[in-house]
C-alpha cells in the first residue's frame, strides 16, 4: 500500500492532495507509469513566481490637484505591485480610483485582468454591490422618500421575523448545493439581510429624470452578511492554494483556479450571491412601488465589486461598472453612475474599448479617508456641515446622526469626474436624475450597544476613582 512516505521519496511536495491521491491510488492498484501519470496530473507542479515586471495597465484618470496626485501616486504603486501576480494579463484604473487598502490591494476604481483564476480579494467582502433603478412615473418625490424611509432597513443586523421577505426557493437551493454557502449561518443571513441596505456609502436616492420628469427611486447596497461569509470563506481557499502554488504572493491577491473544483464552486456562489442581491433591491422596490400604488414604467440595475468572464478570462471590477453586455446577460437598460447626494445620477451608455477593458466609473470616489475627511473639517460642528453641503434637498440619515463622511465634501469632485468620463471616452451621458432627497445611514455606531456598554465601563471607573478619592479626603479629615 503506498504511503505518504512513498509520495515524498518520488519527489512530489505534500500538500492536502495526498490523501485523496493515496485513496485513489491505492484502490486502483496505481504502479509504474499509470501512478506516476496519475500522480503527476494530481500535484499541484511546481510553486509559480511573481512576474519579473508589472503587466501594463491603463490609466483613465488624471490630477487636478495634489491632494488628487497623491491618491493616484498611491493607487498606481499599488497597481505596480498587484499587476506582478502570476495570473494576471491585464488592467484599468478608472477616474473614481482610490486606495482601498494596504500597498498592493486593489484600489477601488481597479479593473484586474487574470486568465484562469479568481482573486476572493479583488471583489472585497462586499460583493456584488449595485444600484438598481425604478421608474415610478409622476409620483410626489417627497411621498417616495417619506414611503422609503418606513420600508427600508439600514445599519447592522436584519429584519426581525415578522418584517422579513420571503426569500426564493430557487436561491436558498442554490445556497444548499454549494460548499461555500451551505452553513446554517449563510442561510440565516440570507433570510435577515433581505431587504436591507447595510451601511457606510450606500444609500436610497430619489431624484427626478432630466428627460422625463419622471421620479425615479435608486438604490445602492450589496449582498450584506450573505457576500461577507462567501468572501471569507473564499479566501480561506485562496489562501490555501497561495501557499501551495505562489507563496511569494501577496496574501491579498491569493487566487483560486478556476477549473478547479473549488473554483467551480466558487464561481456558481458568486453567481448565486448576484441573485440574492438583484433580489435584495427588488424586495424593496417592490415594495415601496406596492404601498405608492404606483406603476413601474422602467428598471435595470448594475453591478460592481464583482468577476466578470469571457472564456478563460476573469475581469475583477473593484468598483467599476461593467459597460460590455457580455458580463451582464440579464441587462435591461443603461449603466447607473451615482456621484454624492446632492449631485445627479449619470445614466450612462458605452462601447468596449482597448483602454476601458469595458467598464465605467461606478462613482466618484474619495481623494481621503473617512478619517481625514473628518479631520479636514475640523472648526465646524456636524450641524454646520450638513446644512452647507445638503441645501436644497431632502437628506436623511435613518439613525438621525450625520455621518459628514458621506457628505458631498468627502468625495472627489462631481464635474471633474463627469469631465473625464468622457475625455477618456468611458461612457456617454444619456440621461440624468437631478436629486430631490436621499437616506443613508449615518453614524449609528455612536449608538452602538458595544460603544454604550464601552461608555458605562468607563463611566462606573470615574465612578468607582471619584468614590475612592473622596474616601482618601475623608479619611485624611478625621486623621
Amino acid at each position: 500500500m503506498l504511503t505518504g512516505q512513498d509520495l515524498l521519496d518520488l519527489g512530489y511536495k505534500p500538500g492536502k492532495w495526498f490523501k485523496e491521491a493515496l485513496a485513489h491510488a491505492n484502490q486502483q492498484q496505481l504502479a509504474g507509469h499509470e501512478l506516476r501519470a496519475y500522480l503527476d496530473g494530481m500535484s499541484p507542479g511546481p510553486e509559480v513566481a511573481l512576474l519579473a515586471q508589472p503587466v501594463p495597465y491603463f490609466q483613465n484618470i488624471r490630477a487636478a490637484s495634489a491632494t488628487e496626485q497623491a491618491n493616484i501616486d498611491y493607487v498606481n504603486q499599488s497597481m505596480q505591485q498587484l499587476m506582478r501576480t502570476p495570473t494576471v494579463v491585464g488592467g484599468a484604473i478608472m477616474p473614481d480610483a482610490c486606495p482601498a487598502g494596504p500597498l498592493g490591494t486593489i484600489p477601488v476604481g481597479g479593473v484586474v485582468v487574470a486568465r484562469q483564476a479568481i482573486h476572493p480579494g479583488m471583489h472585497s467582502a462586499d460583493i456584488c454591490c449595485s444600484v438598481m433603478l425604478t421608474n415610478l412615473g409622476r409620483v410626489d418625490p417627497k411621498t417616495v422618500l417619506d414611503t422609503a424611509q418606513a420600508i427600508t432597513h439600514f445599519g447592522p443586523g436584519g429584519r426581525e421575523v415578522e418584517k422579513q421577505f420571503p426569500l426564493p426557493a430557487e436561491i436558498e437551493n442554490e445556497m444548499r448545493t454549494n460548499s461555500f454557502l451551505n452553513s446554517e449561518r449563510s442561510l440565516k443571513m440570507a433570510r435577515e439581510h433581505l431587504g436591507t441596505q447595510g451601511d457606510g456609502n450606500h444609500f436610497l436616492y430619489v431624484g427626478v429624470s432630466k428627460n422625463t420628469g419622471d421620479t425615479m427611486l435608486v438604490t445602492h447596497h450589496g449582498s450584506r452578511g450573505v457576500g461577507a461569509v462567501l468572501y471569507g470563506n473564499g479566501m480561506k481557499v485562496a489562501e490555501l492554494f497561495r501557499r501551495a502554488i505562489s507563496p511569494q504572493t501577496a496574501p491579498a491577491n491569493a487566487w483560486i483556479p478556476s477549473e478547479s473544483g473549488e473554483g467551480v464552486n466558487y464561481w456558481n456562489a458568486l453567481q448565486t450571491v448576484r441573485k440574492w442581491t438583484k433580489q435584495n433591491h427588488l424586495v424593496l422596490h417592490d415594495a415601496i412601488a406596492a404601498r405608492l400604488a404606483a406603476p413601474i414604467r422602467e428598471r435595470y440595475w448594475n453591478e460592481h465589486n464583482f468577476v466578470f468572464r469571457a472564456g478563460d478570462l476573469f475581469y475583477h471590477a473593484k468598483g467599476a461598472t461593467p459597460l460590455d453586455p457580455r458580463f451582464m446577460p440579464d441587462i435591461t437598460g443603461p449603466r447607473i453612475i451615482p456621484l454624492n447626494m446632492a449631485q445627479p445620477i449619470l445614466i450612462v451608455e458605452g462601447d468596449t474599448t482597448a483602454s476601458n477593458l469595458g467598464f465605467a466609473p461606478h462613482g466618484a470616489g474619495r481623494n481621503l479617508s473617512r478619517t481625514r475627511h473628518k479631520y479636514s473639517k475640523a472648526g465646524q460642528t456636524n450641524e454646520e456641515i450638513f446644512a452647507e453641503e445638503t441645501q436644497g434637498i431632502d437628506a436623511r440619515f435613518f439613525f438621525n446622526r450625520i455621518d459628514i463622511s458621506e457628505l458631498p465634501s468627502a468625495y472627489k469632485n462631481a464635474e471633474d469626474v463627469k469631465q473625464q468620463i468622457t475625455d477618456f471616452n468611458l461612457a456617454t451621458d444619456i440621461d440624468e436624475i437631478h436629486p430631490y432627497g436621499c437616506i443613508m445611514a449615518g453614524d449609528w455606531e455612536q449608538d452602538a450597544p458595544w460603544r454604550k456598554k464601552k461608555l458605562a465601563k468607563k463611566a462606573a471607573e470615574a465612578a468607582a476613582a471619584a468614590a475612592a478619592d473622596s474616601q482618601a479626603d475623608a479619611s485624611a479629615l478625621v486623621e
